[in-house]
């Protein structure tokens, strides 16, 4: 990095390098709170920018909406460039070389929000059900832009539960995928709760077992930053084997239209 840069990302993010008590942990539990990957400069400049981007294009919370219209905003590095240069340069993105490889792509930046009357809540699932990608070493990680809770809706996992691979959807869960939605039978008594503090980063296993309730708070939003990473090479199962897009943040990849994608973004 030059100079410029260096600073600037001293600025906003706490660098993160896992040790390997922590590396093995991830590899048993299936994942990891790393702490603060936020300084306070970047958390707040983080909130301006994706709340600027949030009044935009969300409407309040209506009960008659669905979970996905109420909570999700997709592609918010497109709309905020602290979170641009988080999601293609930041801690994320060194924790995901360490866990994945060296080749590596962003595969997914969006805002998962429970704001304060939304009390749906999100039923036991698998990321890679939402986008089966192979190989299956790719992590998601949550950075939360407020202190989050059981009682405003943080997440709930399954330790260990990655080690069971991908999850083989019933009847009912494969007409459920198709209206983007994917419930699994689990048993709510295996399930951990993950509070977090603001400017904090967990991040789990493709196959990790999580859910979360619904935001019970009077006066307390749940707000998340949700980045996906995969291996450069790794491509979309329920797509007959069709790379998946993201912009290569390190290393190099087999797949010309993955070099080329979003690579014309600026990080400012």
């Amino acid at each position: 990095m030059s100079t410029d840069t260096t600073q600037k990302y001293a600025e906003l993010f706490n660098r993160i390098e896992l040790t390997d008590e922590q590396m093995n942990m991830y590899r048993e539990q299936g994942y990891l709170n790393v702490g603060r990957t936020l300084t306070d400069r970047g958390l707040q400049q983080m909130i301006d920018e994706v709340m600027k981007a949030w009044h935009q294009q969300k409407q309040q919370f209506d009960p008659k909406r669905t979970w996905l219209q109420n909570s999700l905003l997709s592609d918010i590095h497109h709309l905020s460039a602290t979170v641009r240069r988080y999601y293609f340069s930041g801690p994320p993105v060194d924790i995901a070389q360490q866990v994945i490889g060296p080749n590596i792509k962003a595969a997914t930046a969006q805002l998962t929000f429970k704001m304060r009357g939304n009390t749906q809540p999100f039923d036991w699932h698998q990321d890679n059900a939402y986008g089966e990608l192979d190989p299956y070493n790719a992590i998601s990680t949550l950075t939360a832009l407020d202190d989050a809770s059981e009682e405003n809706g943080c997440l709930w996992l399954v330790p260990g539960s990655h080690k069971q691979g991908q999850a083989k959807p019933t009847d009912r869960d494969q007409k459920a995928k198709r209206e983007f939605v994917v419930t699994l039978d689990i048993d709510d008594s295996l399930g951990v709760s993950m509070p977090m503090k603001a400017g904090e980063c967990l991040f789990f296993h493709c196959h990790m077992l999580h859910k979360s309730e619904g935001n019970l708070s009077e006066n307390r939003d749940r707000r998340i930053m949700f980045a996906r990473y995969a291996d450069a090479d790794a491509v979309e199962v329920y797509n007959d084997g069709a790379p998946r897009l993201g912009r290569l943040v390190r290393g190099k990849t087999r797949f010309p239209e993955v070099e080329a994608y979003e690579a014309d973004l600026p990080l400012n």
